[in-house]
């Protein structure tokens, strides 16, 4: 009987043994398996942050591009009109959405510049700041051949005025400096969001465009 007593203790250790192993076997596997997810997590934010900088580096180039397409000719209505093309390219940048707006791609309407009739315009809902909230609105905008053409027809309705205030737009020509000009285009009710001043007053300081001021 002493025998089988060793033999059954022996037995015992031998699976003590075998289960201790196993839990080893386990506790490695969870280890390696918690690395493995660890590392996947690791390499896919960083290339989520890959393609934030590679998509914000493709942004700054398009926008430097469409930046150096309109301001030769932004001088040019300067020379004519007088109108700050710092002022002309921010409005443009802001309106068309560098030029990506449906608006601006489709009908070459670089400052959301309404029509006066269903031959030179098409309608598109659109945002207004009425009363102290946002509402959307159908309005009728102008189509053009080209963006030039978009932008001589933005400096002569800022020299011209509309039909019903032929001086509507004048503080924003005899403006001082582009701040100057940016506040007198929401004060003569060019644009009814509160903010278009600083928006415009942004993209002028961020982007460099008074170096195009003369």
């Amino acid at each position: 009987m002493a025998k089988r007593k060793r033999r059954r203790k022996s037995s015992s250790f031998y699976n003590r043994g075998q289960l201790h192993v196993s839990n080893l076997i386990g506790v490695l596997l969870a280890l390696c398996l918690i690395v493995a997810v660890s590392m996947k997590l690791y390499v896919t934010q960083h290339n989520v942050v890959d393609d934030s900088v590679a998509t914000e580096a493709s942004n700054d180039a398009q926008h430097q591009e469409f930046i150096k397409t309109i301001g030769p000719y932004a001088q040019q209505m300067q020379r004519q009109y007088g109108i700050l093309p710092s002022i002309t390219m921010a409005q443009a940048i802001l309106e068309s959405d560098w030029g990506q707006s449906t608006l601006s791609k489709k009908f070459n309407n670089y400052y959301g510049i309404k029509g006066d009739s269903d031959s030179n315009s098409r309608y598109f809902k659109t945002q207004e700041f009425v009363n102290g909230r946002w509402v959307t609105v159908s309005a009728r905008f102008r189509v053009y051949s080209s963006w030039q053409e978009s932008m001589r027809d933005h400096s002569l309705l800022l020299v011209n005025g509309t039909n019903w205030n032929s001086q509507q737009y004048q503080a924003v020509i005899n403006a001082a400096d582009y701040k100057q000009a940016a506040q007198a285009l929401y004060d003569a009710q060019y644009a009814t969001d509160p903010d278009y001043p600083s928006k415009l007053i942004n993209l002028i300081q961020k982007y460099g465009l008074n170096n195009y001021d003369k």
